[in-house]
């Protein structure tokens, strides 16, 4: 049907009313979306000044960030995150703020004036100086500016001086130097590795590694730093740290070209070391020295990581009763450093020798190093006492076994030493050394069954001597050297003295 002329005009009025309704809905629904959005950005500033007033400065920042989100141009609200930024000492962030609330509104002294400070504890003392010359023009008597400005020249001064000392190679006075000016300017990236390189040349390297790790938190882009870092702690010996530092590196940089490689054979070396600790303390001896010997096959020019494996062979060895081997790799690790637990796993394997002299010997130097190493202090009592003991019975060397056996093994040694040196099984001269032999074997077997006897043995004192006052028999019940058999022992014999 064809719409005629009256239809036409009424459809295209009725159009454009629905547009004009559209619009004026949609210009309502933008006027209380503002508003909404408006009274978020308001809440989150009271918020954010709320947890500000209790020092919740992590949940202030959270509010006053979304503050700024929602209102870029309010250089109040940036402001007040700049102030918190600086609380938490986020030098970068803060100066940001700072800058843009100047930007925004430029006769805002208050934040030239913390921009100043900023600058100030970054060390960047002319920008520090610029902006408390701006402050003081606006506000001329305000005292703190004043004192931060009065900082500035003398800090400067010190810093062209720390230069000089440097160059004159006085490392130590610089030190000295640097502690002061890093007071002023705590956020230095440049003073606190300057302070790192002086206490590298002074052959402080600990106090170094712990200026680099500020640096590298003072640094936007530290994939250098984390390399230098992981390097001085593995050249310490320190290869779990080294491994953390250089994995921070990849995270900026996965395929750094010094981080990457340095990383593939680092994570070998720690692991080798880590296997080698733990086989250790589970009594895996075999695993133990097997993992230490991989270190040595990765790393064969840093001192202090083959130091590390060849501490853990010494302790390997000595803990497996392997003390020739124990001694040897004990002597090359205390080549590289003398470290009194290695001195003291050494003279344990020297007492395993029987050589008390050089135990004695090396747990004193342990004491001389550390004179509250209980160990060492333990150790040297004991090896005095079975120094005087070796001079008497050792049951161990009479059954033939080692100082770790069980009380099984003890007894089956017992029972084979007892056949072989039966009496009955000898005649004559040859019988008496055999009574002789007969008696130790069953006195070591009384001793070393025997926990707390065989406690006391291990201690360096024997006790069945007979001027220990133990008894009056030599230390055997009823003064009968062969009571052990007349009671469940399958060996029975008589005498026959001639």
């Amino acid at each position: 049907m064809a719409i005629g002329m009256v239809d036409m005009v009424q459809f295209a009025q009725d159009k454009k009313f629905t547009a004009f309704l559209l619009l004026l809905f949609l210009d309502l629904f933008m006027d209380g979306a503002e508003s909404a959005t408006q009274a978020e950005i308001e809440r989150h500033i009271e918020m954010g000044g709320q947890y500000l007033a209790t020092g919740q400065l992590s949940d202030a920042l959270t509010h006053f960030h979304a503050a700024v989100e929602g209102d870029p141009s309010n250089y109040l609200t940036l402001f007040k995150r700049g102030t918190v930024y600086f609380a938490l000492g986020k030098a970068r962030n803060s100066l940001s703020d700072f800058s843009r609330v100047l930007e925004l509104k430029p006769d805002f002294t208050t934040a030239r004036a913390q921009r100043g400070v900023v600058h100030l504890k970054l060390g960047d003392f002319d920008k520090a100086e610029l902006d408390f010359h701006k402050s003081l023009m606006e506000d001329p008597y305000n005292d703190d500016v004043n004192y931060l400005y009065s900082k500035v020249d003398p800090a400067r001064e010190q810093w062209n001086s720390i230069e000089n000392l440097i160059a004159r190679g006085d490392h130590r006075t610089a030190i000295a130097f640097l502690t002061q000016l890093l007071e002023i300017s705590p956020w230095s990236a440049k003073f606190r590795e300057t302070r790192a390189d002086c206490y590298i040349n002074e052959n402080d390297v600990l106090s170094a590694v712990s200026d680099l790790r500020s640096v590298n938190r003072l640094s936007q882009d530290s994939t250098g730093g984390y390399f230098r870092l992981a390097e001085l702690l593995y050249n310490l010996g320190h290869t779990a740290d080294a491994l953390k530092e250089i994995r921070e590196c990849l995270k900026l940089d996965p395929e750094h070209k010094d981080c990457f490689p340095f990383y593939k054979k680092l994570k070998k070396v720690e692991k080798a070391l880590s296997d080698a600790q733990s086989y250790l303390d589970e009594r895996q001896y075999e695993g133990c020295v097997e993992s230490a010997e991989k270190v040595l096959k990765l790393e064969s020019d840093i001192p202090m990581v083959i130091f590390s494996a060849k501490q853990l062979l010494c302790s390997c060895h000595v803990k497996d009763e392997q003390f020739t081997q124990a001694v040897t790799r004990c002597r090359e690790a205390l080549d590289i450093q003398k470290d009194p637990s290695v001195l003291c796993d050494r003279a344990e394997a020297y007492i395993g020798t029987e050589m008390y002299d050089d135990a004695i010997r090396d747990y004193q130097a342990a004491i001389n190093i550390d004179e509250h190493l209980q160990r060492a202090k333990e150790g040297l009592e004991r090896a005095k006492r079975l120094q005087k003991q070796s001079e008497r019975r050792d049951y161990y060397k009479i059954l033939n076994v080692k100082r770790s056996a069980t009380k099984q093994e003890i007894v089956k040694a017992y029972r084979k030493a007892a056949q072989k040196w039966h009496p009955d099984n000898f005649q004559g001269d040859e019988k008496k050394i055999a009574e002789k032999k007969f008696i130790d074997i069953a006195a070591a077997k009384e001793v070393l069954t025997d926990p707390e006897k065989r406690q006391q043995f291990d201690n360096g004192e024997d006790p069945l001597d007979p001027e220990g006052g133990n008894n009056q028999y030599g230390g055997f019940r009823g003064g009968n050297p062969f009571h052990h058999f007349h009671h469940g022992s399958p060996f029975q014999f008589k005498f026959h003295f001639n």
